[in-house]
């Protein structure tokens, strides 16, 4: 089995990039002639993001479609969540789920790409964004959180990730929920403000001082506060004009204006003195607004304002309470931070290329724009609706029989069909042979440099593989038969006739080549012929039971053999482990999983002898033993926790033995076998009778095979 740890942050992952040193760009040189330009993949930062925004604004909206990659700290978050034969099409959603939800984007993407048609190419801008999940805005609740897989981080770090790049000057963000509720608590608090502000003017007023220290303090500060108001209004009756800049020795308080009106500064008191000294002006003048600004150092200035009347002294009031929300409601703003780049995507409305992206598109969904839904189709029908056109370029390399010959039929990988749909760019040389001649060209620039044999061999840098993307994207469109000579700038790709039939297709997992429809949320046949599902046994879910908890000596084999001498030599179509202390048993047929599970029930609830001896005895040994049918897999998997292992992950979310859904299914074959009895009562007799003879604890170990497959007549010729 992997062995996997699993660690909160990258605090300690800092150490694989010690020697390297820390930098914002990192230079990709070819290695092959000088024909080949020699320049810096554009790296971003939180210091370049507003720049580099603006420019892929307008990259994107000039683009005919655009490709991204990402790179994340993890997939798996415990060994059996990793993708499964076994795993049914709603399991596989779960799974990308819990990771999308357990682990973080470190490195995002984007590459939009321009058909040019004065030169005949594509102009490619490669962008590549480092993200980590900082906290900007003071928010309840714990900061963020994620995990770390080892062998991510280390498969990052062999490919010289620049870790401190990453968490100290990469672009955080907030998903559409959090700006939300951000926004909803400032409002809160700014009504709940106001509101106290005038609720509590009286009662703030008539609070007495209890403290003799506090009595002596307030009234010196009525006196202070008395001679600064004194003297300005003398000087207002004398006609002088107010300067602005006295103050006393020790700097506490100081005379300027604010917002066209005198005050007073109050400098070096402590929270509670100023408390006080707001008391005393809410108390003893009428016409002197206490207010708290925010200056464009950060730091919260306490002030004193002179009002001409209580008309004024609202306004002051409102003023400064705009004032504050509009400043919390900018930072707020500028906590979305990379987010500003999946809604410009969103609202562009442009074909999205991918590669194997199903997982990236969840963690895209769950990182900035809310928490994932439950069900599959809950979910496609919300990404549908901010990304209606997305290929996976996947997709196209199983699609046409062109495309399998020159993959020869064997991985689909982004690295390998990079170099062979694009030999020209992956190698960096120019060639005039046919074998090095790519069908569509394909130009590099960026910022002011531009290149048309430009390869910075950075795999796995997420910039650079959404450059591959597009690349292996336009080769493959040229191979369908999609003529970009042709290609009128202003028309939408995404409408191509030769394209329709493959977009907003993704691969749910590549195992068994599960394909979700991202209109329907259902499952799509494959227009492929790699036949990979021929490589495995048919699954029957229905005939399927899970099993956990037995004794760790036990092994698969030998919990066949427990198994088929209870219901028979060929009861067992197959078991498949899911990690060391669980199995997935798939029976010939869908009757013999609750027969399973009730004679478990009945010889866990038996303590004589003779259940000592029943085969099953083995299995059930220790007493730790679960069971139930596939559909509490599923529910497993819901979980948003994980243990390591599977027996761990059932235990803690209560799983022992379900009897509920086996209940359920009795009475559902009840039912079937009371409606079947009236068309034909000996059929029923039979079947009657062979859920007696495998329920009885005594007898169930006596039946052959061969026996069985008489007392069920009709599910054995379904089967065939």
């Amino acid at each position: 089995m992997k062995k996997r740890l699993m660690v909160r942050g990258l605090s300690e992952t800092l150490t694989l990039a010690s020697n390297n040193t820390f930098s914002f760009t990192r230079l990709f040189c070819s290695s092959t002639t000088s024909t080949s330009s020699t320049f810096a993949l554009k790296n971003v930062t939180k210091s370049n993001f507003e720049c580099a925004l603006n420019d892929l604004r307008r990259h994107v909206r000039d683009a005919d479609f655009v490709s991204i990659d990402l790179e994340m700290t993890g997939v798996t978050s415990a060994p059996w969540r990793e993708s499964f034969e076994f795993d049914r099409f709603d399991v596989r959603y779960l799974k990308v789920k819990d990771s999308a939800e357990k682990f973080a984007v470190v490195q995002f993407g984007v590459c939009p790409f321009r058909w040019d048609p004065s030169k005949q190419c594509f102009t490619a801008h490669p962008h590549n964004f480092y993200v980590f999940p900082r906290q900007e805005i003071p928010v309840d609740g714990p900061s963020y959180e994620f995990l770390c897989q080892t062998t991510s981080i280390d498969f990052l770090a062999k490919y010289q990730f620049d870790f401190n790049a990453c968490i100290h000057e990469g672009v955080s963000y907030l998903s559409r929920g959090q700006e939300d509720e951000a926004m909803r608590r400032l409002k809160m608090a700014y009504e709940d403000e106001v509101s106290e502000s005038w609720s509590h003017l009286k009662e703030d007023k008539d609070t007495p001082l209890v403290r003799m220290a506090d009595v002596l303090f307030a009234e010196r500060m009525k006196n202070i506060i008395s001679e600064w108001r004194d003297e300005l209004l003398r000087d207002r009756n004398r006609g002088s004009k107010f300067e602005g800049t006295s103050s006393d020795s020790n700097q506490q308080f100081q005379t300027i204006f604010f917002n066209m009106r005198p005050a007073i500064t109050l400098s070096g008191f402590t929270s509670h003195q100023l408390r006080l000294i707001q008391l005393v002006t809410k108390k003893h003048f009428k016409d002197l607004a206490y207010v708290r600004v925010n200056r464009e150092t950060s730091c919260v200035q306490h002030l004193i304002v002179y009002t001409d009347s209580k008309t004024d002294w609202e306004l002051v009031m409102k003023e400064v309470k705009d004032g504050l929300r509009k400043e919390a409601e900018m930072k707020i703003k500028a906590a979305v931070g990379f987010r500003h780049v999946i809604d410009l995507l969103s609202s562009e409305q442009k074909l999205i290329v991918g590669h194997n992206c199903f997982l990236d598109i969840a963690h895209i969904y769950s990182k900035f724009f809310g928490t994932l839904p439950l069900t599959a189709e809950e979910y496609v029908s919300s990404v549908h609706k901010y990304f209606p056109y997305i290929i996976d370029t996947k997709i196209l390399l199983n699609a046409n029989n062109i495309l399998q010959h020159m993959m020869k039929k064997g991985s689909t990988s982004l690295s390998k069909a990079f170099a062979v749909l694009c030999p020209q760019i992956a190698s960096g040389v120019k060639s005039s042979s046919l074998a090095f001649k790519p069908c569509v060209k394909v130009e590099v620039q960026v910022d002011d440099m531009r290149s048309s044999n430009w390869n910075s061999g950075a795999k796995h840098e997420a910039g650079y593989d959404a450059f591959m993307t597009g690349c292996v994207f336009a080769q493959a469109c040229s191979h369908l038969g999609i003529d970009f000579e042709l290609h009128s700038p202003s028309a939408n790709l995404a409408y191509d006739e030769k394209l329709q039939k493959h977009i907003n297709l993704l691969y749910l997992s590549w195992i068994n080549e599960d394909i979700i429809d991202l209109r329907t949320g259902k499952a799509a046949e494959s227009s492929g012929s790699t036949n990979l599902k021929t490589r495995y046994p048919k699954i029957l879910f229905p005939n399927i039971a899970l099993i956990w908890g037995f004794p760790s000596k036990l092994k698969g084999r030998e919990i066949r053999e427990c198994l088929c001498k209870v219901f028979g030599l060929h009861s067992v179509a197959s078991i498949y482990h899911l990690d060391e202390t669980a199995v997935f048993v798939q029976f010939s047929k869908p009757d013999l999983v609750s027969d399973f599970l009730e004679l478990k029930e009945t010889l866990e609830r038996s303590n004589d002898p003779i259940s000592v001896l029943h085969p099953l005895s083995k299995i059930l040994e220790g007493g730790s033993t679960r069971a139930a049918s596939y559909e509490i897999y599923r529910e497993i998997c819901s979980s948003p926790f994980s243990k390591v292992l599977f027996a761990d992950q059932a235990e803690a979310i209560g799983i022992k033995w379900k009897t509920k859904l086996l209940d359920r299914k009795v009475e559902a074959e009840t039912e079937r076998d009371e409606s079947f009895s009236k068309e034909n009562g000996e059929k029923t007799v039979l079947l009657t009778k062979a859920g007696q003879i495998i329920k009885d604890p005594y007898c169930a170990h006596f039946p052959s095979d061969e026996l069985i497959d008489s007392l069920y007549p009709a599910e054995a010729h379904l089967s065939k």
